[in-house]
């Protein structure tokens, strides 16, 4: 496994990442027993966003005896409120949030303190202006957090993370159907249709990377497969399908770009990531896969993402979107499936058709009508 220089962290991180995402989907002991796996095909870097207990005891777990090895992203501002996730900048939950992760991932530091997802100019202002990014500095201070970091999903703010010169590395949405479009603050609109104006990386998006690149300001990156949906030509925007190694390697190539944390729910998933160390220049080539596709919008398309949190009624939309698709791709539901769907804490069934979750979500899916489709179809 080859490792990068994160910016001005200076730490070497493997190129091949851990997206923690999805660990909580699984037996403890499975995932535990990924993790553990894919250190030893030589990643060192793992992402929790995630504040459930589960997520984050599996990581600590799976770093006993070795963290040193391991570099973690750790997310202030994502807190579990109630059984649900909640992005907050009230300090009598940040607070406490953060003091979780340490005693959940065993932990006395986290290597890079990530102040949790900012999109907009307002929430950009409050939080620069308040006692959250305080908070932050003295975390930094105390030796709590080695590094500032920082995730979004907007070039705008990226740049202006990058001018405050605090700020050390950045955790970017990135591959190429993203690369396409305007900068937006607006999840709801974020994803848009494609046209002939967007036929190629966006200028703010090509200025950030160039600013992150010279400002050495490193990045990591989330949201590489898009959701799953590049990996199926039925589902891409492009109209046809790319390869993992072709999306990490378009990620790579990114200027700043040090590490591409990529998702996994088998060791089979790892070694296809980790394959990209030794594939060829063409199986790396994602340019021409682009250059022969047309464009698509993928405007109601689920990625899985998970912005549509929190359910009232604690659906996982996610998980059960996923499912629904997996399933109504087949003639019949498969029974892996079904099962996996039965063992959901709440189902689709439950759903009450607030569409509170709509307004959330950045590719405007129809999310209460998909809920009463998977409940028919399961």
């Amino acid at each position: 496994m080859k490792t990068r220089i994160l910016g001005k962290t200076e730490l070497k991180v493997s190129e091949i990442g851990f997206g923690g995402e999805w660990l909580e989907r699984h037996e403890t002991e499975e995932s535990v027993e990924l993790l553990k796996y894919a250190h030893s095909k030589g990643i060192n870097i793992v992402d929790c966003w995630m504040p459930d207990p589960k997520s984050r005891d599996i990581i600590g777990s799976a770093m006993e005896g070795c963290r040193e090895s391991w570099y973690v992203q750790g997310h202030i501002g994502s807190t579990y409120q109630n059984g649900q996730y909640v992005r907050t900048r009230d300090l009598k939950h940040v607070r406490p949030a953060f003091e979780d992760l340490l005693t959940r991932l065993k932990t006395d530091y986290i290597d890079l303190g990530m102040i949790h997802y900012i999109d907009s100019a307002d929430e950009w202002n409050k939080v620069m202006s308040g006692d959250f990014i305080r908070y932050v500095h003295e975390l930094h201070e105390k030796g709590k957090i080695r590094h500032i970091g920082l995730s979004t999903h907007n070039p705008v703010i990226g740049k202006l993370a990058v001018q405050t010169g605090f700020i050390e590395m950045i955790l970017f949405s990135i591959n190429p159907a993203f690369d396409m479009r305007p900068a937006t603050e607006d999840l709801d609109t974020m994803w848009g249709g494609y046209d002939d104006k967007y036929a190629g990386i966006d200028p703010e998006r090509a200025e950030f990377y160039r600013m992150c690149d010279e400002n050495n300001v490193g990045l990591t990156v989330m949201k590489g497969f898009f959701g799953g949906a590049l990996l199926d030509k039925d589902r891409s925007p492009f109209g046809v399908a790319f390869t993992p190694v072709q999306l990490i390697h378009y990620a790579l190539t990114r200027p700043g770009v040090a590490s591409i944390l990529c998702g996994y729910d088998t060791k089979e998933q790892v070694d296809a990531a980790v394959s990209y160390e030794n594939a060829t220049d063409d199986e790396k080539d994602y340019a021409s896969v682009i250059a022969a596709a047309p464009l698509h919008s993928y405007k109601g398309q689920c990625t899985y993402c998970g912005h549509c949190k929190p359910c009232p009624v604690g659906i996982d939309i996610a998980m059960v979107n996923k499912l629904y698709d997996l399933a109504s791709l087949q003639q019949t539901v498969p029974e892996s499936v079904r099962e996996h769907y039965k063992a959901l804490e709440h189902t689709a069934s439950e759903c009450i058709g607030c569409k509170a979750c709509e307004s959330r979500c950045p590719f405007e899916v129809k999310i209460a009508e998909r809920m009463k489709k998977a409940a028919g179809l399961f």
